[in-house]
């Protein structure tokens, strides 16, 4: 299914990622599945591409092309392994904070080395103790001469045991001016990770622990000032991480119409293609119609968000669009497959299982529903798409021909 948003530089993204993903992702996906190990060769040789640079701006070395063109790459990797999808998806969140809060140095120093895939950004920010609560954190940075010296440990951190530069919220005081954002390098003295555990989908990605134990850094990896730690983490999931995880969503939910089709169609009942009978014809067309819905909510959002529109209302809603529809047709996907779709060798199941891990972060389906609320009701804190309005726009560089 095609749809009118982008221009042929768009066009030619699409069909780049998505015969890479073709050639270099495909095959590695059975041995992930298999072994159920973070691939960080994969997630490096997709970080050289330059994709995770799309909305760096080209004088960082980046590619400028904005949001809808992030979209596209995160959608046409999860379309064949969610996993990957959603590494990229991951870093792009760890770029949004350098992006929108970020000072000229850190952003000279980081861009360019993330643009050319030399560094793998994370953002960390959820706890145990605390999960989307984020004033709940207890992880601490307290002011020691020119260094902050951090402790505690942060969770469910994508990107974990790959990443190379780690963006830590962590309480410097009480309250919500409370929380500051530092840049961690994965190097640094009392920084390390947690044991990586198996998880029910997604394998090949890896979302664990980090720790600190008075690990130090220099009060210049500081993000914006003070007190800006709950800025950052809002306003890089609200502007990267609910469209971003749409877009996984999306590839997954695509993968799982085609897939479906095509089993139904090369299936025999009753003399007949098992497309043909009426029930699963239906279950079909609710499936296209799902998925034609919420390739419009997300792009639209998006592409609002290149303009530098208000549109966080547009891209709340798009992510639980997406979670909430691939969650519906992997429902009716494993309906039409039956018996079948349980074995391990086909791969709606593994659609299934991965559209799961993208239920929870950047917020449920009900904090999405709980935030349109006030929206609807007209009581909600303003939106990010305005407050960055500056650092959002695109410059509409052309895309270099494919070879």
């Amino acid at each position: 299914m095609e749809h009118y948003f982008g221009a042929e530089r768009h066009r030619t993204l699409r069909e780049e990622v998505r015969g890479f993903a073709r050639r270099e992702v495909e095959p590695r996906v059975p041995e992930m599945e298999r072994r159920r190990r973070v691939d960080r060769d994969l997630s490096r040789l997709i970080a050289e591409q330059g994709w995770l640079g799309v909305t760096v701006d080209r004088g960082y070395g980046g590619m400028g092309l904005g949001h809808l063109a992030k979209t596209i790459i995160i959608e046409e990797l999860s379309r064949v392994s969610g996993a990957m999808g959603a590494m990229v998806q991951a870093s792009q969140l760890g770029v949004a904070k350098i992006v929108h809060f970020g000072d000229e140095a850190q952003r000279s120093t980081w861009l360019p080395e993330v643009a050319a895939g030399r560094c793998l950004p994370t953002i960390a920010v959820t706890e145990y103790g605390s999960g989307g609560h984020v004033l709940g954190m207890t992880t601490s940075a307290v002011r020691d001469g020119d260094e902050y010296v951090l402790n505690g440990q942060k969770v469910f951190v994508g990107n974990s045991h790959v990443g190379d530069l780690h963006g830590v919220v962590a309480r410097t005081g009480p309250g919500s001016k409370g929380l500051s954002a530092f840049l961690v390098e994965s190097d640094r003295p009392g920084f390390s990770r947690g044991r990586h555990e198996g998880t029910m989908g997604l394998h090949g990605f890896s979302f664990g622990e980090l720790r600190f134990e008075d690990c130090r850094v220099p009060a210049a990896n500081m993000l914006g000032s003070e007190g800006d730690g709950l800025s950052v983490a809002y306003s890089s999931s609200v502007l990267y991480g609910r469209a971003n995880l749409a877009a996984v969503a999306l590839g997954i939910h695509r993968a799982l119409v085609e897939e479906t089709s095509a089993y139904a169609s090369r299936q025999h009942r009753y003399g007949k293609p098992l497309a043909e009978v009426a029930a699963v014809k239906l279950k079909l067309g609710q499936m296209q119609s799902r998925l034609m819905v919420a390739t419009l909510s997300l792009y639209h959002a998006v592409s609002l968000l290149d303009q530098g529109l208000p549109c966080d209302h547009e891209l709340i809603n798009a992510k639980l669009v997406n979670v909430e529809y691939a969650l519906d047709t992997a429902r009716n996907a494993m309906e039409v497959h039956a018996a079948r779709g349980l074995y391990t060798d086909s791969p709606v199941e593994r659609y299934l299982r991965d559209a799961h891990h993208i239920f929870a972060p950047a917020g449920t389906s009900d904090i999405q529903l709980l935030r349109l609320g006030e929206a609807a009701l007209g009581t909600d804190k303003g939106q990010w798409s305005e407050r960055l309005v500056g650092r959002l726009r695109a410059a509409p560089e052309p895309l270099p021909s494919v070879g």
